[in-house]
């Protein structure tokens, strides 16, 4: 059985609000991580320079049916400061990932990351009836990698050569998983940590 991608709608707990990724956000976005080398250095496109240039980026991922994309606006703020988004993963049933993450610096290391993964992964699990959810890295992206055993990722493996980097140089991706069966546990660690 393979599950529908879904499309993206209003996630929220205390911490943050997910909402349907628009060029509405981009103002906000580009406040919070246009222009900076170190938000950007880790993904698939050059650091947009201008907000026409984040906006193209969005716009992009906005009108694919491989992602469904949340704007990520802390409670306390209630500016953008990111993104995520929910992605097929072709050839395995009842799997998604979420990637395509990226947050300003103001929220690194805070509980927005957390926040948005446990909304994310419960809804997956609980809602969509995903068997697995998937998760991602540059081989080189040693926070990241920590920030998603972190959450209970189990490393499945490393694509080699993944994707070329807007550098010219090769990505190694490497693969977390995250079953249903394991994330109650983990959930109810975060959850405990958070609060």
């Amino acid at each position: 059985m393979t599950v529908k991608m879904p499309t993206a709608i209003v996630h929220e707990n205390s911490v943050v609000r997910l909402e349907p990724l628009t060029l509405g956000h981009i103002p906000d976005l580009f406040e919070a991580g246009g222009g900076d080398d170190e938000v950007w250095r880790w993904l698939s496109v050059p650091t947009p320079r201008t907000p026409d240039e984040l906006a193209a980026i969005a716009a992009e991922i906005i009108g694919s049916d491989k992602y469904a994309a949340h704007a990520v606006i802390p409670r306390h703020t209630g500016k953008a400061v990111g993104w995520t988004t929910y992605i097929d993963v072709p050839g395995f049933d009842q799997s998604i990932e979420i990637g395509w993450t990226w947050y300003g610096r103001t929220v690194w290391r805070t509980a927005v990351n957390t926040s948005c993964k446990v909304l994310l992964i419960d809804h997956a699990f609980d809602v969509l009836g995903h068997n697995r959810v998937q998760l991602k890295t540059d081989h080189l992206n040693l926070r990241s990698q920590a920030a998603i055993r972190r959450i209970g990722g189990v490393h499945e493996g490393t694509l080699r050569r993944n994707r070329q980097r807007p550098n010219g140089t090769w990505r190694d991706a490497v693969v977390f998983g995250i079953l249903p069966e394991e994330w109650p546990e983990h959930r109810a660690r975060l959850v405990s940590s958070s609060s």
